[in-house]
């Protein structure tokens, strides 16, 4: 089957910089045989920052989306890590892979189209619920507690490796060597400090930005140990101007990824809606992660995609190669079980032996108040399929006649109704305004009007 366009997604606002850092034989399931029309993507939100995590045993990478739109010279990050990093931990990745990532485990929006009733009836298969180039003197850094363990340059980045003894002193010399640290950063900052950790920092090294010629920022990765698996997210919110979106993409070997200290809560999936949202697919889903944001109080944080990297059905972008998981720091491929199946064509794929390779997708709205924690995950051990999947299904159009297709047509109108309920109930939108979209009240206009019970109840009698 010949997959459609995706819909033109809407163009993405300037996002706030996100500060953060991380310490850190499946069942078979029924093809869906439908179209693929639409994905809703992370450029969708605003203030959207995106993280991919590797994680095997101890062993992490972490890699860090920059989607930093104004002047590189105004850019920095910090990052809290728990060890000193070497030179050979930190590398810069091509922003085509979490493009990739992201267009791979996007929500979206398929569509059907029913056959004739008179012929066989369809057997509908059940939807899956599915630096500073001129730091301040060393006497400076040691009488603020401030200690500069490594400098490196990596692609267009400046990084300093510090330690420090206090929080104030840290933020202090930030401040003085050019990093914009938010007010109130010192209580956050001097939680990372008791539990030992260092501080990775960045800046953009604008010779070798101009140099390099690249039109944005690249991502920025590290590679590390850590027993815990977790990204903080406190030092991020200290000053940000309202919430903030996140999307974390896991790749494990294990299993589905989830968040411990968080309700971690399956997205509605597999529900049919009107086929206007074919041309609204990008409204629709904001609407609806934001009522069903709202249904979770605020604090939970939402499975959108959970699948193994050998298959999709139906794909809203190929799967990932094995070049670019390796890349992204995937480094087991080698050393266990199948590869990933090269690129394939978006369409059906039949459920294959289970790859090496777990994807799980997260998606979180999240702001202090709800958020007061860091993000603590769990590898499962479930390796079922899951995705974000809504669908449209567009009517038999035919003229022929029997009585299935007669029990069919006055079918029609129920269903379309309970399309529009559906929708509103997803996105809190006014239901009169759907069915309107819909073309139901059209059609309610056009129906002659159901005649009382009791009207031809003696009409064979002749009776007045």
């Amino acid at each position: 089957m010949t997959c459609r366009k995706p819909i033109d997604s809407l163009r993405r606002c300037q996002p706030l910089i996100l500060l953060l850092a991380l310490l850190l034989a499946p069942k078979p399931s029924p093809a869906f045989c439908g179209f693929y029309v639409a994905k809703a993507g992370a450029e969708l939100f605003n203030q959207a920052s995106q993280v991919v995590l590797v994680r095997d045993g101890t062993h992490t990478v972490l890699t860090m989306a920059n989607d930093f739109q104004g002047d590189p010279e105004t850019f920095a990050v910090v990052i809290p890590v728990p060890e000193l990093l070497q030179r050979g931990q930190i590398h810069i990745a091509n922003p085509a892979l979490i493009d990739h990532l992201d267009a791979y485990t996007a929500p979206r929006l398929v569509e059907y189209f029913d056959e004739n009733p008179c012929q066989r009836y369809r057997r509908l298969e059940k939807a899956m619920v599915m630096m500073d180039d001129s730091p301040l003197a060393e006497a400076r850094a040691k009488s603020l507690g401030v200690r500069i363990e490594a400098r490196y340059t990596v692609g267009e980045y400046d990084i300093l490796l510090l330690s420090a003894k206090q929080s104030n002193g840290l933020v202090t010399w930030l401040k003085e060597n050019g990093y914009r640290i938010p007010d109130g950063a010192e209580p956050v900052v001097n939680s990372y400090i008791k539990q030992g950790m260092h501080f990775f920092v960045a800046k953009v090294n604008l010779k070798q930005h101009d140099r390099l010629g690249f039109q944005k920022l690249r991502p920025i990765q590290v590679a590390f140990d850590s027993r815990k698996f977790m990204l903080p997210i406190r030092l991020g919110m200290v000053n940000a101007k309202g919430p903030q979106e996140l999307f974390v993409y896991t790749l494990t070997r294990k299993g589905r990824v989830e968040t411990a200290n968080y309700r971690t809560v399956k997205l509605p999936t597999g529900v049919e809606v009107p086929a206007y949202i074919k041309d609204e697919f990008s409204d629709f889903y904001r609407a609806l992660f934001r009522e069903q944001t709202r249904r979770e109080h605020d604090r939970a944080v939402f499975l959108e995609y959970a699948w193994n990297m050998n298959s999709c059905d139906p794909c809203a972008a190929d799967p990932l190669s094995r070049e670019e998981l390796a890349e992204l720091g995937v480094y087991w491929l080698d050393d266990t079980g199948p590869a990933p199946v090269k690129p394939m064509p978006r369409r059906i794929v039949p459920p294959g032996p289970a790859s090496a390779v777990y994807v799980t997708r997260l998606h979180l709205r999240y702001d202090k108040t709800h958020f007061p924690d860091d993000l603590m995950f769990l590898q499962t051990k479930d390796r079922s399929n899951f995705q974000s999947r809504y669908i449209i299904r567009h009517p038999w159009q035919g003229n022929e006649q029997c009585a299935q297709a007669e029990r069919y047509r006055k079918s029609l109108r129920q269903r379309r109704e309970k399309e529009a309920q559906t929708l509103a109930n997803l996105t809190g939108w006014n239901i009169d305004d759907i069915r309107h979209k819909a073309g139901l009240d059209q059609a309610s206009a056009e129906e002659p009007a159901a005649q009382p019970w009791w009207k031809s109840l003696w009409r064979k009698q002749g009776g007045s």
